[in-house]
């Protein structure tokens, strides 16, 4: 199935005449994303309150384009500034049937999801994933004293409530062939993007109106040791690299950006890894994205590392944000 997937998602990022034989399919739903927005916009169906503020970070494509980074970032952001975030999560591909559920440290991956727990570990905030959005940011609210609820992705998720609408786009791949799902990757037109608050463009030059956002790596941290090495010390070292994310050839551009010499291994967005995936490289070195590794921790040989990414965004956009917070 995720073959399946990888392959269709390949003909919406190049030109390819399986592409237009489903635009029937894209204008199919592309009616039924307007009808939905209507009965919102009408009154017919309304947003339910969830007793605290809430930033959703999302975005107009299916797949990856940086909203966990940006997610962590705003958390530490709010934080500096005086307020006591949360994050709520769908928990895509996580197990669970207990909801709301309660991040912890200690979580199995294949029960609250991969980017949850990664949240989580990178920013010690109270997240929570619940299938209801909705009732998992009320929990955030009123059991976990949070004041300010950010929920990662769900601007397609009209009951949620937000006081902020932040739109990540992939600056290298942007929108692909431009065509509405299954023709494409988007999940709504581009013309949404002008009804949200911020449009933050992840890599790549920011169109006018966007914010930038920038992922650089200078370290690896190991798996079970915590021992922290400059990427550097990896160059001239027979390597393997690993990465189950949207775009695996990112991070393996951005390791040969730094100087090294890789295998490069790549896997479906949130793969589910198992030691049978990775026999032949328990002996090796290995460099993974950091959401890989809170899943291979378990399975880790000795020499495999994590490649944090540090994220930044455009100091006009943290100084735009904090203030529409403030005065609405």
């Amino acid at each position: 199935m995720n073959s399946v997937f990888q392959a269709i998602e390949k003909t919406w990022y190049r030109s390819s005449p399986w592409s237009v034989l489903l635009c029937p399919l894209s204008l199919i739903y592309g009616a039924l994303v307007q009808l939905k927005a209507a009965t919102y916009r009408l009154g017919v169906l309304r947003c339910s309150e969830v007793g605290a503020p809430v930033i959703v970070v999302g975005n107009l494509t299916v797949g990856g384009s940086g909203k966990t980074p940006l997610v962590i970032r705003l958390v530490q952001l709010l934080d500096h500034a005086g307020y006591s975030p949360g994050v709520v999560s769908r928990g895509y591909r996580g197990r669970t049937t207990e909801f709301p559920c309660l991040v912890k440290d200690g979580s199995n991956p294949s029960l609250v999801g991969d980017e949850p727990l990664l949240v989580h570990q990178q920013t010690g905030c109270p997240v929570v994933t619940d299938r209801d959005r909705v009732r998992g940011a009320r929990h955030l609210a009123r059991e976990c004293g949070v004041d300010i609820v950010i929920s990662d992705d769900g601007l397609q998720h009209l009951r949620m409530p937000r006081a902020i609408e932040i739109a990540v786009i992939d600056g290298e791949r942007r929108f692909g062939n431009g065509r509405l799902l299954p023709a494409g990757p988007l999940r709504e037109s581009p013309s949404r993007l002008n009804t949200v608050d911020f449009v933050v463009t992840n890599g790549g030059p920011p169109l006018s109106g966007e914010y930038g956002m920038r992922a650089t790596i200078n370290e690896a941290v190991h798996l079970t040791t915590g021992e922290k090495r400059s990427l550097s010390q990896f160059a001239g070292k027979k390597v393997y690299a690993i990465a189950g994310t949207a775009n695996p050839a990112k991070f393996f551009s951005d390791l040969r950006l730094v100087g090294l010499t890789l295998c490069a291994r790549s896997f479906p967005d949130h793969h589910p890894y198992q030691s049978s995936d990775l026999n032949d490289l328990h002996l090796s070195t290995v460099l993974m994205t950091s959401k890989d590794a809170v899943k291979c921790r378990p399975i880790a040989g000795p020499d495999w590392w994590a490649v944090p990414q540090t994220t930044e965004v455009d100091d006009s956009f943290k100084q735009a944000l904090l203030e529409l917070l403030q005065h609405g």
